[in-house]
């Protein structure tokens, strides 16, 4: 545990630099601007009735919500972290077990978009009855009852390794995944997980993208409509790498640790961090918000409304 735990233990230990202060303030301000962004999506999303009755609107406002709430949480990590912030245990076994939760929901809600867009273009006839608001809700609903199943299951896998050896309260370091999930039998667990979750979710989307590839080759009419849903469904591929890519990051960073000094990993360490934890949460907005034809001029106005509603508040102080 403290030899994985060395690399990141190492990157706190002295006072941070004049680059690390900046990169730092550049990566928070960025992450506040997406962070922005992403609550006036949600908003948006629940603003108009359409938006509330639409399949994929209703999925997109679970992927937002979900990569929000994950974005919020990394970066409250990150900041206990980077001022050395010690908590109990317990404190950060609950706070790393809802990072983990909320990351799980983003590839399971790719899924069921991906199965709506499928069903969308190569069965139009049969979506109004297939995805309705109530059957989208219930496929939401399975969604995080798997994270819950996966959280309890991990909850339980804590509260095992806690009664078979002895552990100080309080935590030599900063909390982290790594921090907590230290014993051999949660690496075999996330392994097993991992590959799993991302391979039933990679042929999902696969599969969809394979049938309306063909439905845009063939189809005579509506040619545009099944070529949009192909790039979406791309998209949602590049995202679910992403994600992926982001699940590895203590890997990553351990193998890098082995071949570099202390002040190249530091840099690794923040560039890594934002660009394969914080960068895949903010793309959702960008890649299916501002996207869609029915949600951008709506949420380009909230965003108009909002902004200048702030101008004022601060200038009327």
């Amino acid at each position: 545990m403290l030899s994985f735990l060395q690399p990141k233990a190492n990157i706190t230990a002295s006072p941070p630099s004049d680059e690390m202060l900046l990169f730092g303030f550049l990566s928070f301000g960025s992450i506040c601007s997406f962070f922005y962004i992403n609550c006036v999506l949600m908003f948006t999303l629940r603003s108009k009735q359409v938006f509330c009755e639409t399949s994929r609107f209703i999925l997109l406002f679970n992927l937002i919500f979900a990569d929000t709430a994950h974005l919020v949480l990394n970066l409250l990590l990150y900041v206990m972290s980077y001022f050395r912030t010690k908590v109990p245990y317990y404190a950060c076994g609950a706070l790393v077990l809802l990072v983990v939760f909320s990351q799980l929901i983003s590839p399971l809600t790719l899924a069921v978009m991906s199965l709506e867009r499928y069903v969308s273009v190569c069965h139009p006839l049969r979506h109004a009855t297939i995805f309705t608001v109530r059957s989208t809700g219930t496929a939401i609903a399975v969604v995080w009852t798997c994270g819950f199943i996966h959280i309890l299951i991990r909850a339980l896998m804590l509260v095992y390794v806690f009664t078979t050896i002895s552990v100080n309260l309080q935590m030599n370091d900063f909390c982290s995944k790594e921090g907590i999930f230290f014993a051999p039998i949660f690496n075999d667990f996330e392994k097993v997980h991992a590959s799993t979750l991302f391979l039933s979710v990679g042929v999902a989307i696969i599969s969809s993208t394979i049938g309306v590839a063909l439905v845009a080759r063939s189809a005579s009419t509506n040619k545009e409509s099944a070529k949009k849903a192909l790039h979406t469904l791309l998209l949602h591929l590049i995202h679910l790498s992403l994600i992926l890519a982001a699940s590895l990051f203590s890997t990553i960073i351990l193998a890098i640790s082995r071949t570099v000094g202390r002040s190249a990993l530091i840099r690794i360490y923040n560039v890594f961090f934002v660009f394969l934890n914080i960068l895949p949460r903010c793309l959702s907005t960008l890649i299916y918000g501002l996207r869609d034809q029915t949600i951008r001029p709506v949420l380009v106005l909230n965003l108009c409304c909002w902004w200048r509603s702030s101008v004022f508040l601060n200038k009327s102080r």
